[in-house]
């Protein structure tokens, strides 16, 4: 036997012999030659990593550790508006322009409380759940915290509405500190909701003056004859204020505190809480804080009249400063001066108040308490995305240890030549460096993690990447014997690498048609899931042949697997097989494959093209009857050790029969049980029923799935949060939007347009109406009140004398801003006209607003009307200028109103109700939009804000955006699987069957209940991918098979039944990890949904496609070249059975004489139905 050099013997001039491909007859000669073209190609490549696999690997580690190092500069996105709102959408150029007119923040935030009885369904209107959400309530709201320095209580950061401008000092200073906070609760109806205000002022000779003991009206008189408060007193009566809370029944008469002004004080009969509450209930100020039964009361029944009955949740909500107002508010403040006050240090103040009071407002309660306490603040909701998008370092590490431990268990051998431990090692730690350096790229090209990345990605990837290294390991040591030392990397990487090649550049493809998913959060997951098996496949197929190549080295060597150090007791013994040495001797039975060096005679006839092989030595060859394939299956497994121990056990001793576990393997399984079984007839219809059964119960399914993605969905069951987030979804689905008006048009013209509008806006289905008692919400209707209001005034003050042409002194307040609006031109030459007095109205018969006067008349409303502005929440972009009415200007300079300016922001505030269902979303949202586009049609340009537009109106597209993915995503597929394999057929069978496997994913999922989200469509876009995975490593075997469709299909399951079923283990061992998440969105929506991925890839790729293959599949693109020539003299029939070399008499003279290694086959008796013919001319 030829010997063959070792890695240390190789010269350094050695060059891999080039093995041009030979385009044969009988073949496809295209397909071949393209192919062939590209396995040169592979096989250079890995003979030059094997010639310097040490300075490859050292290079390929380098540069992959410089890309990991660029996870130092990752960023986590958490904000939920740049993960969620589509990119380049009309929501996305709404969000942006609403951006650059009011700022990057709202106006504020919310704190909010749920009670519910800890009884189902129990009610809560009493007086004992009233005072026990008193409890809770007044708990929460005496939250204070220190930080730097300081003592931040919730007077100091809550919201405050509409604060008046008085030009009265002190007056101006008591209601700084009286001014009360804005909380919507239940019990506001009482007096007790006083308690909540933690304002107090003081005054000499009186007590302090809190919202408990207030009563603004006889404050007002006791204060008169010492200020002039005539239009603080005007304000506070178009607010209606009234007593404000102590002319309230109290919850408990009994209290000490009750005031007596309170209705029941005198009687100390507890007021009917139904009754009180029903309608809803007021802040201070009854015409401009009223707050609506549904923001209070939750689970709500009436009598046959409409009255409430009970209710099962009540609601309170505290609004507190954002951190622009915050730091605006404090900045140049004394409190502050001396600690460097800036924007970062307000956001601090408010999320340590927020957690503080979620904390302290949860245990106000004790546990044997008949109600329970649901707190939640916008900070809750920044933890909660902040804690979902950590690493976490435990499951990362055990995940990866679990894969470890799996790839050195499955490729340890008992043949310590054979065995492979330390390769799938080092296999799993260099994709770990890749997903590392793909992820590090990707932070450095800028692209954001989120939570899918931190939490998904580093499992998905490890999964995927252990596919090819078992592959690549699989191949490696079933290279042929006859393949030169310094060839195996090159003969491996040619027979693997276009599987590889085709997997990795499908699963690319993938995830970059995932990016048409439009959601921030999901195109950056892909790109980076994209990135990351690029480097995959980079490390595949450049670092990996390296290891590969030492660890031949190794074996070379005789050394230990995993301990390298140490020496190998497994001697290398060969036996050197001779033609002269056989004779007429008999190999022993169980022989598989004889690796010998022979003389052969090959000879091309001319007339058939076809090759004619005559071995010279004469040996009995008896088959193993035990192999059920036939001898026609082309086995990996043999060695000379396995003669060896044949020979050995042929001689007179002691028989040493090895353990059956020591060489059973999965290719052992696929051929002698998997395949025959399944490419029996009948096997093959029931396979076939099986899936046409699956995909008609994924049909059914696949009706089941409801778009949607829950708040309750992300956050982990049975978590305080979760508590809560599930109550308000049960009790309060309400929603705070608003409708935006732009610019581009004129206001004071298109007023009308601005009342039809709103009027389309209010009669959609979602919106809450306001009770019949209460006129519009929006500014434009307030405006227009107002503007009557200080017209009757004029109007009574000009009949009562009190005001004339040349004075307005003597009349009211009301009565002089009218005078002065009703004066105005407009015209910058002739700004007065005291004619008008008489001859114009602040507002027309039709209810309109003279143009002439719209912006004058909006900066007088808008400085004088505080309350009414706040209570609007119009959010004026540009802001109307300040002016101070001052009723006793002698000047005249205060009769010039200078006009605001054109508006180019405005806003209608509405509350959506009923919203359960992402149906009920869509059509809120459908019918919002249809309403701005008929508005749009008459020249007002406005558009829905609020997040029922920015998270769910992409469900809009999502399902045609889904198929349009899917769609290109089979067609690149195709189109990829027929470059590569050179076969439209065969890349026909595999779309189908991916495309199964979307349908019955799809289905699979509306029987478990996930929704369809954008998480679940990017899923089942990389399905396409992932799929590829099982599938390609089949087809691409099939092809290259020779024989029969049955028969190629055996030999396809042979070759790919063990590396297919690793990797799809490797695949669920990386998914394992997804199963301790803390999260259950996390398990639901991707570990359970990969791994039924996984599993539906392993049952398409092993079973349905070699069926379909088998019963479909086409032409062999190598058909067998060689059969007996009648110019030859043919060898003597065997006797027995056997099979005997002979030699003929004489050779022709073109025989050419070669020198070879051969493997020769068996022929056992094959299966029924199995494909034999001694040498046709085109296979069947």
């Amino acid at each position: 036997m030829v010997r063959s050099l070792s890695l240390g013997e190789l010269p350094p001039s050695y060059t891999p012999p080039a093995r041009p491909p030979q385009i044969l007859a009988g073949s496809l000669q295209a397909p071949l030659w393209l192919r062939a073209h590209f396995q040169g190609l592979l096989f250079s490549l890995g003979c030059r990593i094997q010639r310097h696999c040490g300075k490859v690997l050292f290079l390929g580690l380098v540069a992959f550790g410089a890309l990991a190092l660029g996870l130092r500069v990752a960023v986590i996105e958490t904000d939920l508006e740049q993960l969620w709102v589509e990119v380049d959408s009309r929501v996305s150029q709404e969000l942006h322009y609403t951006r650059e007119k009011l700022g990057e923040e709202a106006a504020y935030t919310s704190q909010m409380l749920i009670q519910t009885a800890r009884q189902e369904g129990g009610n809560v209107l009493t007086a004992e759940a009233l005072g026990l959400h008193l409890q809770a309530a007044l708990t929460a709201s005496k939250v204070q915290v220190s930080l730097y320095g300081k003592s931040w209580d919730l007077n100091k950061i809550c919201y405050k509405s509409g604060v008046p401008l008085i030009e009265n000092g002190m007056i101006e200073r008591m209601i700084e500190k009286l001014f009360p906070c804005v909380i919507l609760t239940p019990l506001d109806c009482f007096w007790e909701g006083a308690k909540l205000q933690g304002g107090s002022a003081y005054l000499p000779g009186r007590p302090d003056i809190q919202w408990t003991n207030l009563d603004p009206q006889r404050l007002l008189e006791e204060l008169g004859p010492f200020a002039s408060l005539e239009g603080f007193r005007e304000l506070l009566e178009k607010a209606q204020v009234g007593q404000a809370y102590v002319g309230r029944p109290c919850l408990d008469p009994d209290d000490p505190h009750c005031p007596p002004s309170a209705p029941n004080h005198h009687s100390r009969q507890a007021p009917s809480v139904a009754q009180e509450l029903s309608g809803g209930c007021h802040g201070f100020s009854h015409k401009f804080m009223h707050w609506q039964e549904e923001l209070l009361l939750g689970g709500t029944a009436r009598d046959l009249q409409g009255q409430l009955l009970r209710a099962e949740a009540l609601q309170s909500t505290f609004l507190l400063m954002s951190p622009r107002q915050l730091y605006e508010h404090f900045r140049g403040d004394y409190q502050t001066h001396d600690i460097g006050w800036s924007e970062e240090q307000a956001s601090t103040v408010l999320q340590t108040w927020q957690r503080r009071f979620v904390q302290l407002a949860q245990e106000a309660l004790p546990a044997n308490a008949s109600q329970q306490i649901h707190a939640f603040s916008s900070t809750s909701l920044d933890d909660i995305l902040h804690e979902f998008s950590e690493v976490s370092a435990t499951r990362v590490v055990g995940g990866y240890l679990l894969m470890l431990a799996y790839a050195c268990v499955t490729m340890l051998r008992w043949d310590c030549a054979q065995s492979q431990g330390a390769v799938g090692l080092a296999g799993v730690l260099l994709v770990a460096l890749a997903v590392a350096s793909g992820l590090g790229l990707c932070a450095l090209l800028g692209i954001t993690f989120n939570a899918a990345t931190t939490q998904v990605l580093p499992f998905l990837a490890l999964g995927i990447g252990v596919d090819d290294i078992f592959l690549l390991a699989h191949a490696f040591t079933k290279a042929p014997p006859d393949t030169p030392l310094p060839e195996r990397m090159g003969e491996c990487l040619r027979r693997t690498g276009i599987s590889v090649a085709l997997t990795s550049i499908n699963n690319m493809v993938a995830f970059f048609m995932a990016i048409l998913v439009p959601i921030p959060a999901l195109r950056a997951f892909s790109l980076q899931a994209a990135i990351v098996v690029g480097c995959n496949f980079a490390a595949v197929m450049l670092i990996f042949p390296a290891i590969l190549s030492l660890d031949l080295c190794r074996r070379h060597h005789q050394r230990l697997d995993v301990l390298c150090c140490f020496s190998s007791p497994c001697p290398a013994q060969v036996i050197q097989i001779l033609p002269q040495e056989l004779g007429d001797r008999t190999v022993p039975v169980g022989v598989a494959h004889l690796t010998a060096t022979v003389q052969a005679f090959t000879h091309c006839e001319a007339s058939s093209q076809h090759v004619v092989t005559i071995l010279p030595p004469q040996t009995h060859l008896i088959s193993p009857p035990s192999d059920p394939l036939g001898s026609e299956l082309y086995s990996t497994g043999g060695s000379t050790r396995d003669l060896l121990g044949q020979e050995e056990g042929a001689r007179p001793k002691a028989a040493c029969r090895p353990l059956l576990c020591a060489h059973w393997t999965l290719a052992h399984f696929a051929r002698y049980q998997f395949a025959p079984l399944l490419l029996q007839t009948q096997a093959k219809a029931l396979v076939l029923v099986f899936f046409g059964a699956l995909l008609g119960l994924s049909l059914y399914g696949a009706t089941l799935v409801q778009d949607g993605l829950a708040l309750t969905d992300v956050v982990p069951r049975g978590t305080k949060e979760h508590a809560f987030l599930s109550a308000q979804l049960r009790y309060f689905s309400l929603y705070e939007v608003a409708l935006v008006t732009q610019g581009g048009f004129d206001y004071a013209h298109s007023q009308r347009a601005l009342f039809d509008l709103h009027q389309r806006f209010s009669s959609l289905k979602a919106v809450l109406p306001p009770p019949a008692s209460q006129a519009p919400r929006t500014w434009l209707h307030y405006y227009r009140s107002w503007l009557q209001g200080i017209q009757a005034a004029f109007d009574q003050d000009w009949a009562s004398g009190r005001i004339t042409r040349h004075s307005y002194r003597n009349g009211s307040e009301d009565g002089a801003l009218a005078y002065k609006l009703l004066i105005q031109t407009g015209n910058a030459q002739e700004p007065l006209d005291f004619n008008q007095l008489t001859t114009r109205k602040l507002v027309d018969k039709e209810g309109l607003i003279p143009p002439e006067l719209f912006y004058m008349g909006l900066t007088v409303w808008v400085s004088s009307d505080p309350l009414g502005l706040a209570a609007s929440q119009a959010n004026f972009y540009p802001p109307p200028p300040e002016w101070l009415h001052d009723k006793y200007d002698t000047t005249g300079e205060n009769l010039r109103i200078p006009a605001a300016q054109p508006l180019e922001f405005a806003q209608f505030p509405f509350l959506l109700h009923g919203l359960q269902k992402t149906a009920d979303f869509v059509e809120a949202i459908e019918g919002a939009r249809a309403a701005c586009t008929e508005a749009g049609q008459a020249g007002v340009h406005a558009y829905p804000s609020g997040s029922p537009f920015l998270f769910w109106e992409q469900y809009l597209g999502l399902r045609r955006c889904f198929l349009l993915a899917i769609c290109i995503l089979l067609v690149c597929t195709f189109l990829v699987c027929a470059l590569l394999l050179l076969d439209p057929w065969t890349a026909g069978l595999i779309v189908l069957v991916l495309a199964m496997m979307t349908v019955e994913l799809f289905g699979i999922m509306g029987f478990l209940g996930i929704k369809l989200s954008a998480i679940p469509v990017v899923i089942l876009v990389a399905s396409v991918g992932i799929g590829v995975e099982f599938t390609v490593h089949v087809a691409l075997g099939f092809l290259t098979a020779q024989g029969s469709r049955n028969l190629r299909a055996a030999r396809a399951l042979e070759q790919t039944f063990a590396p297919v079923t690793d990797g799809a283990v490797s695949t669920l061992l990386g998914l394992l990890m997804l199963a301790g998440s803390n999260f259950d969105f996390i398990i639901r929506y991707f570990f359970v949904v990969l791994t039924v991925l996984t599993l539906l890839g392993l049952l398409h790729g092993l079973l349905l496609l070699p069926v379909l293959l088998s019963i479909l599949g086409p032409p062999p693109q190598v058909v067998q070249i060689y059969k007996e020539s009648p110019q030859v003299l043919s060898p003597p029939a065997p006797r027995g059975g056997g099979l005997r070399w002979g030699m003929p008499a004489t050779l022709p003279q073109s025989f050419a004489r070669v020198t070879t290694s051969m493997t020769v086959a068996l022929h056992p008796p094959p299966l029924p139905g199995a494909y034999v013919h001694p040498a046709p001319d085109e296979p069947t």
